[in-house]
């Protein structure tokens, strides 16, 4: 039989020691032999505890966490979107010929008549198209701002592409924006294709989806505001299909010939995944012509989505009768921006409420590309569930690619319903007085009641809670932010597939803002949430570094307050030992900010007073792991920690009797010394086969810890 080394394709040791140095070969007898010592004392201390067995509570506790981690190896990082995108380039076509009304379209009296909130006929018809198109841009800019803007109005084909094509090199690799009015222009063909005019506006040219999507490229969100915009999506689709299967049959053809070597073929992306559609009706549908709505009621829902949702529902309430007019809700105070207003606040309830929706009824993968991936995207999408809302009452069913399942008879519009209705009852009071005192809506405090209740009930085998979004926006709320946060960690500590959905709806960029808060009443439940996300995604350590996280917990570990306890305390040492485990970065700027001078601290105040009823131990194990964690691989910062006198602290448990004590000491005092500088010190192999023997019979364990020592002498040697 051939031994170890022969079957690795090694010569046997005996030969690489006699091709070396005398004293090269000297020095690695002696390393053989003590580890033959090691060894020796290591097997004949298995014989004699050979009935010993890891049965406690403990050990099935850490069973059980090797097997969740593998099962959830597949959960940890999916929330994080890989190809995150955002709209930079904005395309706006108008095809209105004001004044002109399309063949295939007959307008009933009264129809509606207002484009982006203009009535074309109050005005010239070259001013009103100038207006209408001002309008549109800025309703647009309200959720892209930095995004750069080109328009043409009734365009000829020609202008079309010379649009198309510089929104693309403007946009590089980010996704273009491409809406298109169509409001006075026939609907579109039974292949898709759109109408624009030719240069005396005489005629109507068609234009195909295929010549569209070639000028702009992908990625790319085309908005269609125009009767049967579902014949647009269809043929999209079939196109876009069938060009992929010409690639397919050309890289065939290929492979045939040889041209793609001996690899063979190269899988073919889908040509619709970095396409969106937001189409206004069905493939056989009209656009509504309701009086009460403006024209171009798709687009107003979609880029002013709280003054059309107030419009309609006003008038399918009885405040219609109550003096609650249009013009009344034109003038509600305060800004979107601002939470506090009226405006601000139902503002926030809409997004908060369009999210639980989405949230609720799409699948997840889905819910993250459409909503968590770009910003204006998201927005949009927030916009459509309404447009879908008010659109079903008019007997029109927008739709949109991808496809989304029907959501106007979900049961979160009652509570917008009640939210509208709220605040328009205090409107003619507001506008009456200036000085009149608003009073907020109770939505974001019922809605935590009912997240309460269903942490009190719910479990991982149960729907989860759908007010999860509702609880992230509360987030951004002084007034119910420690509620908040309390029931959120609450539902963290219900297990690794809670983190995993509050990750995937988005609680990552909240919680990562709130480091930057100063309240101290957030401070521990703030240091308990980041220790739960951390524990099942490590990946997070790079976001706390970049943002400088790192120092609210170590201001916390560092804090005076009798009011912190030890577990608290060990939570954010847990959390500064994840920042520092394999991160380089994280390592030299946990190091920068006195970490390790206040670990140290904290040993010599603990270390004299512990025992095992003192309540510190936990504290002291993660401290240990932390020293570890900071000094791994880092000679500047071992020696260091040696100057201060770490390593004592460190030995001074190694013969502790509690088990997790022993090897939290013993990997870091192992850390330490793998990762000093320049180290060849290799013990004297009689000494440490003493102390192995020695080890093995006071207890059986330090064994173990004994060889990690050894091996981190020797793994410099």
């Amino acid at each position: 039989m051939q031994s170890l080394d022969q079957q690795a394709g090694q010569a046997p040791v005996a030969s690489q020691i006699s091709s070396i140095s005398p004293v090269q070969a000297d020095e690695s007898v002696r390393r053989l032999q003590f580890t033959d010592s090691v060894l020796m004392a290591a097997s004949s201390a298995a014989a004699r505890l050979h009935q010993r067995l890891f049965c406690e509570e403990r050990h099935d506790a850490c069973d059980d966490l090797g097997e969740r981690r593998s099962n959830e190896h597949g959960l940890v990082s999916k929330w994080r979107q890989k190809d995150k995108l955002k709209t930079t380039a904005v395309a706006l076509v108008l095809c209105l010929n004001i004044g002109v009304d399309p063949p295939d379209v007959i307008k009933i009296s009264p129809c509606a008549r207002l484009e982006c909130w203009v009535d074309p006929l109050s005005m010239q018809p070259a001013k009103a198209l100038e207006t209408i198109g001002k309008n549109l841009q800025a309703q647009y800019e309200r959720w892209q701002p930095r995004a750069k803007y080109k328009m043409h109005l009734d365009p000829t084909m020609e202008d079309v592409k010379k649009l198309c094509i510089s929104c693309r090199r403007t946009a590089k690799n980010e996704r273009v924006l491409f809406h298109y009015n169509g409001h006075g222009v026939p609907r579109p063909t039974v292949n898709g294709e759109i109408w624009v005019f030719n240069s005396r506006y005489t005629q109507y040219i068609p234009l195909s989806m295929y010549e569209l999507q070639t000028w702009l490229g992908t990625p790319c969100i085309y908005v269609l505001d125009c009767s049967a915009a579902g014949l647009i999506i269809n043929n999209f689709k079939a196109m876009m299909e069938q060009r992929q299967q010409q690639l397919a049959l050309q890289q065939q053809q290929a492979a045939a010939a040889g041209l793609l070597g001996s690899g063979g073929g190269v899988s073919l992306p889908d040509p619709m995944r970095e396409i969106i559609v937001l189409g206004a009706c069905g493939g056989n549908e009209l656009l509504p012509q309701n009086p009460d709505l403006p024209a171009d009621v798709f687009t107003a829902c979609l880029t002013t989505p709280i003054k059309v949702a107030l419009r309609w529902f006003c008038s399918r309430s009885l405040l219609r009768h109550d003096g609650i007019s249009k013009e009344l809700i034109d003038r509600i105070p305060g800004r979107q921006t601002d939470r506090k207003t009226p405006l601000g606040e139902l503002n926030w309830i809409f997004t908060a409420i369009t999210d639980t929706i989405a949230w609720n009824s799409l699948p997840r993968a889905l819910f993250q590309k459409l909503f968590r991936q770009d910003l204006l995207v998201a927005s949009l999408f927030r916009n459509f569930l309404l447009a879908e809302r008010i659109m079903a009452a008019s007997n029109c069913s927008p739709v949109s690619y991808p496809r989304l399942p029907p959501t106007h008879q979900h049961p979160m519009w009652q509570a917008w319903d009640l939210a509208a209705e709220m605040c328009l009852l205090q409107l003619p009071a507001l506008l009456a007085d200036p000085n009149a005192e608003f009073n907020p809506s109770k939505f974001f405090e019922q809605q935590l009641t009912a997240f309460e209740l269903w942490l009190e009930h719910g479990s991982a085998d149960k729907k989860p809670p759908e007010q999860l979004p509702i609880v992230l926006q509360v987030l951004l709320s002084q007034v119910h932010r420690l509620r908040a946060l309390i029931l959120l960690g609450r539902f963290l500590d219900m297990g690794s597939w809670a983190v995993d959905l509050a990750l995937s709806v988005g609680i990552f960029p909240y919680v990562l803002k709130l480091l930057q808060t100063t309240s101290s009443d957030l401070r521990t439940t703030l240091v308990f949430i980041w220790a739960k996300i951390l524990a099942l995604d490590r990946s997070c350590q790079a976001d706390l570094v970049k943002d400088n996280g790192h120092l609210y917990f170590l201001k916390y570990l560092d804090a005076p307050e009798a009011g912190i306890s030890a577990i608290n305390r060990a939570q954010a040492v847990f959390v500064l030992a994840v920042v520092c485990d394999h991160h380089p970065k994280g390592q030299a700027l946990c190091y920068a900010a006195n970490l390790l001078q206040v670990l140290l601290k904290w040993l010599r105040a603990l270390l004299p007073v512990l025992t095992t009823s003192s309540g510190n131990i936990l504290l002291v194990k993660w401290i240990y792991i932390c020293l570890g964690k900071l000094a791994d691989n880092q000679p500047e910062i071992s020696r260091a920690a040696f100057d201060e006198g770490a390593s004592d602290l460190l030995a001074g448990l190694i013969t502790a009797q509690i088990p997790e004590l022993r090897a939290a000491a013993v990997f870091g005092l192992g850390s330490l010394i793998h990762s000093l500088p320049g180290r060849t010190v290799v013990p004297d192999p009689a000494a440490a086969a003493g102390a192995a023997a020695a080890a093995a019979g006071s207890g059986g364990e330090q064994l173990q810890y004994l060889e990690i020592i050894v091996g981190s002498y020797l793994a410099k040697g």
